[in-house]
């Protein structure tokens, strides 16, 4: 993994070669179709991020143009997001009052803050550290964040106004001591956009379907005359231009946001990557995961100065953009362009969209982001991961939802750790073919002499603790065995650690009167192995190809007092020994 600069990655539109007419026409029907979707969704995220909903549209418009831009992806689509929206407001809730200017303040900050992690990852070269976070970290994060949303949007659904922030539990229980004040016709317009918006994807699932509940939603409210029933509405839209508009932090800002911002650019980075390769995979086309990163992070510095929050690849916009056709990332540029015009047109109308109405769209988001089957196969198959998901769920609700990634990506390292430092230490012998098995499942005959070892899995620091004790438990129950061949093919890297437990188990059965060979063909490993002076302690005449030529080696060795009493003559090699009477196995490789 490379940390020098990557200069390339600045060059903006690289794929600007794919761009033809016919693309172009394609473009332009995937643009207008994504446009009428972030409508409703830049709103909604808007408000689960605890913001004026005209941020979300920022956001949308701002955000897809520089990603398209500076990215790798020719279909996927960013903007404002779920997950993002929701850690925005977990991140922000506690510092400050949600839709305050202050709020507004630290979440443009948090995107300047985001993005600069994001462009500085990507351009050094690390974007294979998003590997580190697995797909179990994202479910149960996910599914964190889906209840977060969705209990944050119950009492908007009800109609009624409950002190924000705070646990999924604290949240609750506000809501429930605020259930004697429900609005029934909140009720009926939230229901109204749940169901509308199931029924429209049911039915028509390439339509608009959160535009198809929203509207749904409004004509319930303005025939049920909502406003004079008291439901509120999202109300004029102060500027439907993102002006520029740069944050002003002062350092106490930056202290008080700066661990949020790490969190929501490694789950911006899970978002934008995994999408952008698994559309990739089915367009044909090549990712650079380090571009994508550096786009995402030149999208949200950008935003960040045109009053955008954090945003990311979105997993329903880039769908409907690749199921309605998109060739190039200039789609995403078109969704943007559209936007501004719909907003220029019908602003006026935005004004009379009723809260309860995204309540309820928000509602039908956050369960539909929760992967109940995904997750039940997953417990069936490992109890490790079910245990990653429940973990990193359970701190997303009980504590914080940016504090989960940390906990869910410690958890997967330590597991991985914990089953890294056990490697499987394992016996070998010939039989009658020369194809070397387990001595003891295949009730084989050994060199009374010498074992085969071979070591399957990691041979570093964290493991050698494991190997010696396997080496001390194989000498107590082999102690007339002094020679080791030592086979390493399933060995990739060592370090110096792993170096030195070679030596000194090589040193030990040296003054057993034995001696340790190695085998290996790996070019890689060898050098390795020369470089931490292995063969320098042991000689390099025990470095061998085969285990053949191992045996060969050994053979050549043993004590002829022993092999004169010997029965068992497993290898060809035995012929040449003393008393020779038993039938020989040729072993070589």
């Amino acid at each position: 993994m490379s940390l020098a600069p990557n200069w390339s990655l600045l060059i903006p539109a690289a794929w600007r070669g794919a761009v033809t007419r016919e693309t172009i026409r394609a473009d332009l029907i995937a643009g207008l179709t994504n446009a009428s979707i972030v409508l409703p969704q830049g709103v909604a995220f808007a408000t689960i991020a605890g913001l004026p909903p005209i941020y979300g549209l920022y956001t949308a418009m701002v955000t897809p143009v520089v990603a398209a831009l500076f990215g790798s992806s020719m279909v996927m689509v960013s903007g404002p997001t779920t997950a993002i929206s929701a850690v925005v407001f977990s991140t922000l809730a506690g510092l400050s009052v949600p839709g305050s200017v202050e709020f507004i303040q630290l979440a443009l900050l948090l995107t300047l803050m985001v993005g600069v992690i994001q462009f500085l990852l990507g351009f050094a070269g690390l974007g294979r550290l998003v590997a580190f976070v697995s797909h179990s970290v994202m479910l149960g994060f996910t599914a964190a964040a889906a209840v977060l949303i969705g209990v944050s949007q119950i009492a908007p659904a009800m109609g009624v106004a409950v002190e924000r922030g705070g646990s999924v539990i604290e949240r609750l229980v506000r809501t429930v001591e605020a259930a004697d004040a429900i609005n029934m016709t909140a009720v009926a317009i939230a229901a109204t956009a749940f169901v509308v918006t199931v029924l429209a994807r049911k039915l028509m699932p390439r339509s608009p379907t959160f535009l198809i509940g929203l509207t749904a939603a409004s004509g319930v409210a303005w025939y049920l005359g909502a406003e004079a029933q008291g439901v509120a509405m999202v109300g004029e839209l102060p500027s439907i231009i993102p002006v520029l508009a740069p944050p002003s932090p002062s350092i106490e800002m930056i202290g008080m946001v700066t661990e949020g911002a790490f969190a929501i650019a490694l789950i911006g980075l899970l978002e934008a990557v995994s999408i952008g390769r698994a559309f990739a995979y089915r367009t044909n086309t090549r990712f650079d995961a380090n571009r994508e990163i550096v786009g995402q992070g030149l999208s949200n510095i950008v935003g960040s100065l045109f009053q955008a929050y954090p945003g990311s690849g979105s997993f329903t916009r880039s769908g409907i953009n690749y199921e309605s056709g998109a060739k190039t990332p200039m789609s995403a540029i078109f969704a943007a362009i559209f936007l501004f015009v719909i907003l220029l047109l019908f602003a006026p109308l935005v004004a009379h969209i009723p809260i309860p109405g995204l309540a309820g769209l928000i509602l039908l988001v956050a369960w539909k982001l929760i992967s109940f089957k995904e997750i039940w196969e997953i417990g069936r198959a490992s109890g490790t991961e079910l245990s990653i998901i429940a973990a990193t769920f359970l701190a997303g609700t009980l504590v914080e939802l940016d504090f989960a990634i940390y906990v869910g990506v410690i958890l997967s390292l330590m597991i991985f750790l914990s089953k890294t430092s056990r490697p499987n230490l394992v016996i070998s012998a010939p039989d009658e073919n020369g194809t070397f098995r387990d001595p003891t499942l295949y009730n084989l005959r050994e060199c009374p002499q010498a074992v085969f070892i071979r070591i399957d899995g990691a041979l570093y620091f964290g493991s050698v603790e494991a190997i010696e004790r396997g080496f001390r438990k194989i000498e107590r129950a082999r102690p007339e065995q002094k020679h080791l061949v030592l086979v390493l093919k399933g060995v990739g890297d060592i370090d110096l650690a792993g170096a030195h437990a070679i030596i000194d188990e090589a040193k030990r059965r040296k003054r057993r009167g034995g001696a340790m060979y190695i085998v290996t063909r790996y070019e890689p490993l060898i050098k390795r192995l020369k470089r931490l002076h292995v063969f320098a302690e042991i000689g390099e005449d025990h470095l061998l190809a085969s285990k053949g030529e191992a045996i060969r080696k050994v053979t050549s060795e043993l004590d002829d007092d022993i092999c004169a009493t010997c029965t068992s003559r497993i290898f060809r090699e035995c012929a040449g020994r003393p008393n020779a009477l038993v039938r020989q196995v040729d072993a070589a490789e």
